[in-house]
């Protein structure tokens, strides 16, 4: 059976109800327990589960320490084009937002390597906007070849490929892909995405899959957050990873929890929210999936950033720029969205160690794979 095949035998009106309608004492339940399922997940990310939040908290802390010790991995993102001929209505790379475009050069990608390298980043997650005829299989292997000396670490986020594609770059060096449906709310869907190859729900929904058949090391999911209810997409993510993980059990599995920030041309977030909102889902990811990495971007504040350190985070990005030569230039105006933690990654280091974790700029090396 194919994800979108299991998809199609649940409904969103569905699972809304049993989220909704959930207890407390099914919270108390599910918190008791050794194993957890995608259906204690759905428990855990209800209103119900919002009282138990300290509860949840600690034993997420404890859990993630089991698992991944005292340690934080570090990457930053590398913006090679914001090229896109897709519409999406809450992107600043969306085909209709008028900005100026820019793809980088081989001689720019190294400039900007440089700049990493000052900050000693090992790990590095190459983004583009989608524009096959620029930005397409050709230009990622070049910039894989042009950037693989010089990172320890590369993984990309890009516009969705084929399964001989994806092949292809775990050939070439990608260790991890990232992909994000945005909303699982099929409905809907379409009017974020009104053109463009996005704009094919199925296709997207399936791009998974093709990575993991491609044997890539590490695949990456998540919404947008603030597109649909939090809750519901969250739960259909839970259940696309735990469907992944039983069929691509050699791959590793992320989830990220990008909310909505500000940028050119985007609209306001559909639904609001908050950070005792997003603390409750980290601890219900934990909590079902102990393997699960948790990966917090810059989107979030400086403040957050600090506190969850302690409890779910296994990986996090610092220093960010999210636009195409960000690191050697200082052109705002190119950004996919604005970031909201500022600080550099030296500082963001530091941080850390003063909450008596470790942060991590590489943690292995291929020269050490049989």
């Amino acid at each position: 059976m194919s994800f979108i095949e299991l998809f199609e035998t649940y409904s969103w009106d569905n699972i809304k109800e049993r989220i909704y309608n959930t207890t407390a004492e099914d919270v108390r339940f599910t918190l008791v327990k050794k194993k957890h399922t995608v259906e204690d997940f759905l428990i855990l990310v209800s209103p119900a589960a919002a009282p138990f939040l300290e509860e949840m908290a600690q034993l997420t802390q404890r859990l993630t320490q089991q698992r991944f010790g005292k340690t934080i991995q570090l990457y930053a993102p590398l913006y090679v084009s914001n090229e896109c001929n897709n519409i999406c209505t809450y992107c600043g790379f969306s085909f209709d937002n008028k900005i100026r475009r820019r793809t980088l050069t081989d001689a720019e990608l190294l400039q900007e390597a440089e700049v990493l390298k000052k900050m000693e980043v090992e790990h590095v997650l190459l983004v583009s906007g989608e524009a096959n005829h620029i930005v397409g299989q050709a230009y990622f292997l070049n910039a894989l070849k042009v950037l693989k000396p010089h990172f320890a670490n590369i993984s990309i986020e890009v516009q969705p490929l084929s399964a001989e594609q994806y092949t292809e770059l775990q050939q070439a060096g990608t260790y991890a892909v990232m992909v994000y449906q945005e909303t699982y709310h099929k409905e809907v869907y379409k009017t974020y995405h009104p053109k463009g190859k996005k704009s094919n729900f199925n296709y997207r929904l399936d791009t998974p899959d093709r990575i993991g058949q491609a044997n890539i090391h590490k695949i990456g999911l998540g919404v947008l957050l603030g597109l649909e209810d939090w809750r519901i997409d969250s739960f259909f993510t839970a259940l696309h990873i735990d469907y992944l993980q039983k069929k691509y059990w050699k791959s590793k599995y992320s989830v990220s929890f990008p909310r909505l920030r500000p940028a050119q041309g985007i609209i306001e977030p559909n639904f609001v929210m908050n950070d005792r909102d997003l603390l409750q889902l980290i601890c219900a990811y934990r909590i079902w999936n102990f393997d699960l990495e948790i990966s917090i971007s810059t989107r979030e504040s400086a403040v957050f950033r600090n506190n969850v350190i302690g409890i779910g985070a296994t990986s996090m990005s610092a220093g960010s720029k999210t636009n195409p030569g960000g690191y050697t230039t200082d052109e705002e105006s190119l950004e996919q969205f604005e970031i909201n933690d500022e600080r550099p990654m030296e500082v963001f280091r530091e941080i850390i160690k003063q909450k008596g974790y470790d942060p991590v700029m590489k943690d292995w090396d291929k020269s050490f794979s049989i």
